[in-house]
């Protein structure tokens, strides 16, 4: 009985916070902007909440895109003075964009791309696509849908009647049609955008050429809402990329790490290995995770190897997948191929075999959370647990430097702490 009271309050509590979220969305004066897209919405997001923020009071929210967090974005989060509020909106299985769409009643729907993603729920690009196609049909009338032109997935999203509609792309009927696309680390991502006011020529810190696509997502939405084309180049050259989202970290006297180890559908692997097999540096290492969302047979981790050993002088997989890699004997006897379990056994190995200078990719999904292969190079990671469970980074998690077994007895003692010192702000009030 116990248990299903409990049951029937959550679930009163759950309807009461969407309540609260629809009537503050209701009340609320603010442009409301969604993105929505397969990979590059969680930068296209970040990038465009980082140009409005000079223009106008804006409230982005990113990485977090599941509809509790949207829930509790809309009813506590948004403050009173907001212009615009630029949300990220994922997909997690068939129906669940809709409802978060509805909820965000968007002003703005920007779509990236269409991929395979979440193959055991979508099985075709066609479903993903339907899906995504939910947040521009949540538009507002006179709504308006910024769409990848060279995505006909994407594109065909376009026919949603009473939406205004302009496209980014490589394509010559593009509003904003992307040229002189290059990036070679070193070299940071370079871009030109046509557009009716010209030709806007932007520098960025992305360190590779696929960037471009949120860059342009971004930068049209940002233009499209009136920000001065100056002001938006000022904003994309300072902005610096999402944490474990192809990422660099340089170390002093060590490597330098490319750190890409949010997601990793198959879409993305070849993208990552692009990344370095244009960079011009001495010596390059990489090392390959678990990889997602794909169909077939797990030949595909032998396919990656294949690719990887003729960009880099040494490959490294880890995880339980690792073995997969189909690596011959030579390469293993000749140390041109390593295989590890454990993100600290990689760590170890790395530490004892580094070169001063030499460029390692970590390329996983954030399930093994191999940014800590290159946060213990800066910090004292005490947290090795194979697989933690937690979604987010460990940066974002913040306890990298506290032992796993240690997490929960740690965040309680920061929760009291915390309501402590209200409780002592209270008193000092009184």
């Amino acid at each position: 009985m116990n248990a299903r009271l409990r049951k029937i309050r959550k679930d009163l509590g759950q309807r009461l916070k969407i309540y609260k979220a629809k009537r503050a969305r209701s009340k609320s004066k603010a442009t409301f902007i969604g993105i929505t897209g397969s990979s590059g919405k969680s930068t296209a997001a970040g990038l465009l909440g980082h140009i409005l923020a000079d223009h106008a009071p804006v409230h982005t929210q990113v990485l977090a895109n599941a509809i509790t967090t949207l829930v509790d974005t809309l009813s506590r989060r948004i403050p009173g003075k907001t212009d615009y509020v630029v949300v990220e909106i994922g997909a997690y299985g068939v129906g669940t964009i809709k409802p978060m769409a509805d909820m965000l009643r968007p002003h703005m729907a920007i779509i990236t791309m269409v991929r395979l993603e979440h193959f055991a729920s979508f099985k075709t690009l066609e479903s993903v696509a339907l899906e995504k196609r939910a947040l521009v049909d949540a538009l507002l009338p006179g709504g308006l849908a910024v769409l990848n032109a060279d995505d006909p997935h994407v594109i065909g999203m376009a026919s949603a009647k009473g939406h205004r509609v302009v496209t980014f792309g490589f394509s010559e009927q593009a509003h904003y049609r992307v040229t002189d696309v290059y990036a070679a680390y070193p070299d940071r991502l370079k871009l030109s955008i046509h557009w009716r006011g010209g030709v806007l020529a932007l520098d960025t810190q992305f360190l590779a050429e696929h960037f471009w696509l949120p860059t342009a997502a971004a930068v049209a939405a940002a233009l499209e809402l009136g920000v001065p084309q100056e002001k938006v180049a000022a904003r994309v050259a300072a902005f610096q990329p999402l944490t474990n989202r192809c990422d660099l970290l340089v170390t002093d006297g060590g490597p330098q790490f490319i750190i890409d180890v949010a997601k990793a559908p198959w879409h993305s692997m070849n993208l990552a290995l692009d990344v370095m097999a244009k960079a011009t540096v001495n010596r390059k290492r990489i090392v390959i995770g678990q990889i997602s969302d794909y169909a077939g047979s797990t030949r595909k981790y032998a396919q990656i190897y294949k690719a990887a050993r003729e960009i880099a002088d040494n490959v490294i997989y880890a995880g339980d997948n690792a073995h997969k890699s189909r690596a011959g004997q030579a390469d293993r006897d000749t140390g041109r191929y390593h295989e590890f379990r454990t993100a600290k056994e990689v760590s170890n190995h790395i530490k004892q075999t580094a070169v001063a200078g030499e460029l390692i990719l970590l390329k996983s999904s954030c399930n093994l959370h191999l940014e800590r292969v290159a946060l213990a190079w800066t910090h004292d990671v005490k947290c090795w647990a194979h697989t933690c469970g937690k979604p987010d980074g460990c940066v974002t998690c913040g306890l990298f430097e506290v032992p796993f077994e240690e997490h929960r007895n740690h965040v309680r003692e920061r929760r009291h702490a915390r309501r402590w010192r209200h409780f002592r702000r209270l008193l000092g009030r009184s």
